[in-house]
């Protein structure tokens, strides 16, 4: 049984069960999400369906597109090989059980289902370390730092909702862990990818190299998100989250995002991460403005835009680097690019704009369907599929 599992196809590399998984739940719950808002659907969740739907985006979708990378990542850090088989199955099981306990909480229990949902990031983290510390790699142990947030942030959305009935401080620091990892990986990956693409080019402007202004945005960021997750209508919050936009924009200027056009598989690493920034000027906006509706807008510009777009950029490269495939985006995919982008657009207008928010949300609901529907149409074969050749290093 064990080496049945060993040549399973889907349970050979952590990308593919996890970002198979991700792609589809993405447009499932999704799809669930719009009826439940209009209250023409219900589910048998203890949860309120606006906590359901925020639980399931971060700590569902967004918790099995990074236990995909991380699985896959970890192996070209470490050297060592993917981990596979009967411990990936049990991973994903793990992730699927969390799901439906979230979806029948109110049938089995909320402390019942609290214990099923709990199990998977803490499991991952566990894998995680196991690897990175047996191969001596401990400067990626940072990562699991950003994991543990994410695994506190759970806990305290469940504790919330068990004794308030429903989450707020689960929420931010459930977002926070998702922004602050795409500070940290995409600061690594989006200027690297950039330049592996750009040196292909010829000469010319190149991603600068990691260095103190670097240091000093992400110090920046991560004050910011601290402050927000504490106390996010503080004055002090909105001051530190434009100081947080203004250094991370620089950033992505400094990554050289403006020669990469006609490669889609890089500028849209560029597009994604430009999110971040945003998110953090409308954060700063509101305060600034006295506009209160643009902190809802500065949390979709995270949650769609950058965890939306970053997520899906990362699952489509690696999966095309890792099945032997060349590193180019088909019509497909672009197509896919430009609707998670016109998702994430549709979501902050539909927040800062109140008249026409309803046709905005219908939009970004659709879109974001379609994005993540297509991405599972697109890379599900490649997926359940052997690779044609080894995948090219840092892909």
């Amino acid at each position: 049984m064990v080496r049945s599992f060993e040549r399973a196809v889907l349970l050979s590399y952590g990308f593919r069960p996890f970002f198979l998984a991700a792609g589809l739940y993405a447009a499932l719950a999704m799809l669930v999400w719009l009826p439940l808002l209009l209250g023409n659907l219900s589910l048998p969740s203890a949860m309120t369906p606006r906590d359901w739907h925020i639980h399931e985006m971060v700590y569902g979708y967004a918790a099995a597109a990074i236990a995909g990378f991380l699985l896959t990542a970890i192996p070209n850090w470490t050297g060592r090989p993917p981990v596979r088989g009967g411990l990936l199955l049990a991973l994903i099981l793990a992730w699927t059980a969390g799901r439906l306990a979230m979806a029948t909480s109110a049938v089995i229990g909320e402390t019942p289902a609290m214990v099923v949902d709990l199990l998977f990031l803490p499991l991952v983290a566990a894998v995680a370390a196991r690897e990175i510390v047996s191969a001596g790699n401990r400067r990626n142990l940072k990562v699991l730092g950003v994991l543990g947030i994410l695994i506190s942030g759970n806990v305290v959305f469940h504790v919330e909702v068990l004794t308030e009935g429903m989450a707020s401080y689960g929420q931010r620091i459930g977002l926070a862990a998702v922004v602050g990892l795409i500070v940290l990986i995409g600061g690594r990956i989006v200027p690297a990818f950039t330049r592996n693409a750009l040196l292909r080019q010829g000469p010319g402007r190149l991603p600068q190299p990691f260095g103190r202004f670097d240091i000093a945005a992400v110090a920046a960021a991560a004050s910011a998100l601290a402050a927000w997750t504490i106390a996010p209508e503080a004055p002090v919050t909105g001051g530190l989250a434009l100081v947080a936009g203004l250094l991370q924009a620089a950033r992505l200027l400094r990554w050289a995002g403006d020669r990469s056009r006609g490669d889609w598989l890089v500028l849209v690493l560029h597009l994604g991460y430009g999110f971040i920034p945003v998110g953090f000027l409308l954060l700063g906006a509101a305060d600034l403005l006295s506009e209160p509706a643009l902190r809802s807008a500065a949390v979709h510009a995270w949650g769609v835009g950058a965890l939306g777009i970053m997520t899906l950029a990362v699952m489509s490269r690696a999966t095309l680097g890792h099945t032997g495939r060349p590193l180019a985006a088909s019509r497909g995919t672009i197509v896919v690019y430009l609707l998670i982008v016109t998702a994430a657009l549709a979501r902050i207008g539909a927040a800062a704009f109140s008249d026409v928010d309803m046709v905005l949300l219908y939009v970004a609901a659709i879109t974001w369907i379609g994005a993540f529907s297509g991405f599972a149409l697109l890379y599900g074969p490649m997926m359940l599929r052997s690779s044609l050749q080894a995948g090219p290093p840092g892909c």
